[in-house]
Parts: structure tokens; C-alpha cells; sequence
């Protein structure tokens, strides 16, 4: 079993919801950005997200992006990044999930990629814009070096094609709360709670919800169906501020675990 998928499976035992925030690294610079992971893991989150900036990073909307921008204008570079990460996790940090574009990982080498992001301390990696059907060689590339590759679901799958996602899924199933790309939505979608009852019935593994959620309000309503929550543009909006960066992301990221906190058992799932 992973490290990952014990800390999601741990969370809902004790009746919360796994809290799993998103940063971009490097942003805004390189020290701000190591000081809010930290912020966030110590605000109690049970893995962190961290997103290796990108040029053209397709699933995400303009604040990450933008993010990322930002980060690789300052010199955030994959190595960088790494470092940081090696940094965090020989201190105790919450298993790290790396959100990282195939084409990086790709023009580095499978292989070589997985043994950096191992050697470094992630537990995972998510490479956003790969498609199930590429999934063989790099999904070999990661085990052999125990890491957890996170599959993605969209709300657009269909029950015929959910199996071939999320049967050999590792970690957890990453569900998608909306169509589009990432972003602060005021609502949730409709039906949201029935679709991942539905994914989480397929599933040998835990779901976590992302996309567009950014209240505690939200985290609170999600958490009724699935076993941990991603949010990551409400925290790296909260961080790009000249008052108290790091005061508004742990104040934010504080608020959505203590809303993710003691809701009790998980439903049964859906088939």
C-alpha cells in the first residue's frame, strides 16, 4: 500500500476528508513559495500538491497559469523544484503528489524522471494531459520506482470507459468536479456527489475531488461523498498578495481542513 493511499484511507477512518492544497512552485518566488507549503502542511493537510511550472500547462486556468508564468520568469526550473522538494520531505512533510506536464517528463526520460522525483521524496506524480491509453510505459516507470502515478476522471467519462481509467490506479483517482480548466467557481456542479459515488464504486483506490473548489462551504459539501478534496487556485490567489501572503494561505488553508474535519463515514458508493 502507498504512503498516499493510507493518508487518504487514514483521514476518513477518523471521520474527516483527506485535505490535499495545491501550490505552483516557485511562485511567487522561490522562498515565499517553500514557506507556504510549509504554511499548509503545518494548517494540516494529509498530501500536498505541487505544480512544476510549465509554459503551456493545458488543464489549468489563468491564476495557475499565470502562476506558473511568473515562477519560470523567476528561474523556477524542474531542478529547483526538486530541491525544494527534497528539502520538505527530509523534514517530515505530507506525502507530495508532483503535477507535472508528460512533455517534461518525457523530454527528461521516463525512467530518469521517476528516479529524480523518487530521489527527492514525492510519493506521486500527475501528469495532467495524458491519456489513459498512454499510460503503459510511464506507469512502469514510476513503479519501478514506488512512486503512485493519479489518473484522472472527468465528468464528460463514461461508464464504459471508467474501468480502463481507475482499474489499475495507484494512490488515489483524481475526479474532476466540472468541465473545463482549473479555477475559483462560486457553485458546485449539480450532481457532483452522485458522480463521484459513481467513480468511487469503480474504484480500488480513494477519489479526491478537484477543480473550482475554494470554500470551506464547498470543501464541507464534497466531502459528503468523496474521501479528500484538492483545492489549489483559491490558495495560490490567497498567496499572490502584498499584505500577509503566507498569513492568507495558512488562514485558508486552516479554514478548509477544519471544514473537512469530523464529518463522519462516507456513504456507500454508487455503482
Amino acid at each position: 500500500m502507498s504512503l498516499l493511499t493510507d493518508a487518504l484511507r487514514l483521514a476518513v477512518a477518523r471521520g474527516d476528508r483527506a485535505f490535499i492544497p495545491f501550490l505552483a512552485a516557485g511562485f511567487p518566488d522561490q522562498e515565499t513559495s517553500e514557506r507556504a507549503l510549509r504554511a499548509v502542511a503545518v494548517a494540516g493537510a494529509d498530501a500536498v500538491e505541487i505544480g512544476i511550472p510549465y509554459s503551456d500547462s493545458l488543464a489549468d486556468g489563468p491564476v495557475v497559469q499565470g502562476a506558473y508564468h511568473r515562477a519560470i520568469e523567476r528561474g523556477q526550473t524542474l531542478s529547483r523544484t526538486l530541491e525544494m522538494v527534497g528539502r520538505l520531505t527530509r523534514d517530515g512533510f505530507p506525502p507530495v503528489i508532483l503535477m507535472v506536464a508528460y512533455n517534461v517528463i518525457f523530454r527528461v526520460g521516463l525512467s530518469r524522471f521517476a528516479a529524480l522525483a523518487r530521489a527527492a521524496g514525492a510519493s506521486a506524480v500527475l501528469p495532467p494531459d495524458l491519456p489513459v491509453e498512454e499510460w503503459c510505459a510511464l506507469a512502469g516507470a514510476l513503479a519501478e520506482h514506488g512512486l503512485d502515478g493519479i489518473r484522472l476522471v472527468a465528468p464528460t467519462t463514461t461508464q464504459e470507459r471508467l474501468p480502463a481509467i481507475v482499474g489499475s490506479a495507484t494512490g488515489f483517482v483524481y475526479y474532476i468536479s466540472r468541465k473545463g480548466v482549473t479555477g475559483v467557481q462560486s457553485e458546485l456542479p449539480e450532481g457532483l456527489e452522485e458522480a463521484v459515488r459513481r467513480v468511487r464504486a469503480a474504484s480500488p483506490v480513494p477519489v479526491a475531488v478537484g477543480f473550482g473548489i475554494s470554500s470551506p462551504e464547498q470543501a464541507a459539501a464534497v466531502g459528503r461523498a468523496a474521501d479528500g478534496l484538492v483545492v489549489g487556485s483559491a490558495l495560490v490567489k490567497a498567496l499572490d498578495s502584498p499584505a500577509d501572503p503566507i498569513g492568507r494561505v495558512r488562514a485558508l488553508a486552516t479554514g478548509l481542513r477544519v471544514a473537512l474535519t469530523g464529518l463522519g463515514p462516507l456513504p456507500p458508493s454508487t455503482p
